[in-house]
């Protein structure tokens, strides 16, 4: 086995090991389907943060067809348990299908500069997992997110592999940086979202003695599964590509205003403006620690912080 492959291998059996316990510690319970069919859309997601998207770009031929072995996960998972459905299945298909030919298109016309293409693959990603199109695919308890893990594969797939755009900054190998930038911008955010939390009556403090253990689970969990497949999608791509039309700045705030009016739903039947407000300001410090190094890993510190923190003691 090469060198570099040692590494990652060992980091990603530790990572299934780590997220294991995480289910046991909240008292999950895993068949062996579901746990194999996780494994299979967690390990492209891992491998491309340890650059499988250039031995991919080097030795694939048909660059095209290769994101439907994403269904392979789905069809381990639905056919022994009898979950099967042909929608669920086609459609899913249909989508990768879709953002693969588009992407491809996009990259044999304009090369380095965004275009409608992007525009729609954006749109057609983020309207499928904010809108749960596909959430009954996987339709057992702490599974029905497994949609958004596949999505998250395709696009990584589509602008690493198929239509590499550059400067997205996705990477797994963390550094003391990426570290200190997300932390210092968590530290920037919190006492704006302290105070106007309480303020708009959408925090509400509680004694819960947190323990070590709970909090490292929680924010491992958030990070791998929430907070870096948005900011792959809000920073990594969509700020990315605007930047490039409309400047930083205008980007920023764009970006930010969509972050946050993409919470619209969250925790309400119709428009939580509350939460749009506060996830708004969130996201100008999610893309200045983005901004600080183009990392990604550095805006995830900082949005699985602020996730944890409120899922914890504040919600």
């Amino acid at each position: 086995m090469p060198s570099r492959v040692i590494a990652p291998t060992i980091g990603f059996i530790t990572l299934i090991a780590c997220f294991s316990l995480i289910a046991n510690h909240f008292g999950v319970t895993v068949e062996l389907p579901a746990a194999l069919s996780f494994i299979l859309l967690l390990a492209p997601y891992w491998a491309f943060g340890f650059g499988l998207n250039e031995w991919l770009r080097n030795h694939l031929r048909n660059k095209f067809l290769t994101p439907l072995l994403l269904l392979t996960a789905y069809l381990v998972f639905a056919l022994p348990t009898g979950h099967f459905r042909w929608d669920m299945c086609l459609g899913m298909a249909a989508l990768v299908l879709v953002i693969s030919l588009l992407l491809q298109h996009a990259d044999a016309t304009s090369r380095a500069t965004p275009d409608w293409h992007d525009w729609l693959v954006l749109a057609l990603l983020g309207i499928s997992v904010d809108l749960h199109f596909f959430d009954q695919a996987w339709p057992i308890a702490g599974f029905t997110g497994l949609s958004k893990l596949l999505f998250v594969d395709a696009g990584l797939y589509g602008y690493l592999v198929i239509r590499p755009i550059g400067g997205i900054g996705f990477d797994f190998r963390a550094t003391l940086s990426d570290l200190g930038i997300g932390l210092r911008e968590f530290l920037f955010y919190s006492p704006i979202a302290i105070a106007l939390g309480f303020v708009l009556q959408f925090l509400h403090f509680h004694r819960t003695l947190s323990t070590p253990l709970a909090f490292a689970a929680g924010w491992l969990f958030t990070l791998f599964f929430v907070a870096m497949p948005e900011e792959i999608f809000f920073r990594g791509l969509m700020l990315n590509m605007l930047e490039r039309r409309i400047g930083t700045n205008r980007a920023l705030a764009f970006t930010s205003i969509l972050f946050g009016l993409a919470h619209f739903n969250k925790r309400t039947q119709y428009f939580n403006w509350r939460y749009v407000m506060l996830a708004a300001i969130a996201g100008i410090f999610y893309g200045r620690a983005w901004l600080a190094r183009r990392r990604l890993i550095a805006s995830s510190i900082t949005h699985a912080m602020v996730d944890t923190v409120w899922s914890i003691w504040l919600r």
